[in-house]
């Protein structure tokens, strides 16, 4: 039996609404035009992104936060940070690395991504920051098999609606 890092999360009240709408589409097949891409669309590609050990949206567990995704359309930038549900949190680098891999696989090649943990919230931050940020280790990581099995896993097994089962002594909802 595998122990769990943070075997109580704090669940989190889930937006509603606009929740993965679909990419603008202005009828405009016109392969010059560019769409123009905001923070809430970031947002809508990696709230659904499962966590690593929990099966719990990374929205849902408040990992990431639509106020910590800044896009620079013109300057063709996006940072992305988010919080580790704990400080020693050892997944954090996984979870990096799975909102990187959505972001490369549906935005634009156009743009530079950026991902970090937030400041002051994770004890190896600047060491997980350079590992999220170097090409080199993430086209290792991204090698490694097993390693994007778990990437791919993470990124198919969205939670639906924000409603999860809660077997046993489970996390607690917090609004």
């Amino acid at each position: 039996m595998t122990t769990l890092i943070n075997q109580n999360p704090v669940i989190y009240e889930t937006a509603t609404g606009d929740s993965n709408r679909a990419w603008r589409d202005d009828d405009n097949d016109n392969e010059d035009s560019t769409d123009f891409i905001d923070a809430q669309e970031v947002f809508d590609l990696i709230r659904s992104i499962s966590d690593p050990e929990h099966p719990l949206s990374l929205e849902q567990l408040n990992v990431t936060q639509r106020d910590h995704i800044q896009v620079s359309d013109k300057n063709n930038h996006i940072l992305v940070e988010f919080t580790p549900t704990i400080p020693h949190c050892s997944m954090a680098t996984l979870i990096g690395l799975c909102i990187r891999v959505r972001l490369l696989r549906c935005l634009p090649s156009r743009f530079k991504v950026d991902i970090s943990v937030r400041k002051g919230t994770h004890q190896s931050e600047n060491a997980v920051n350079k590992q999220l940020n170097d090409k080199e280790r993430v086209a290792a990581a991204l090698e490694n098999a097993h390693l994007l099995e778990v990437v791919n896993q993470c990124l198919a097994t969205a939670t639906s609606g924000g409603v999860v089962a809660n077997i046993g002594k489970g996390p607690t909802v917090e609004t």
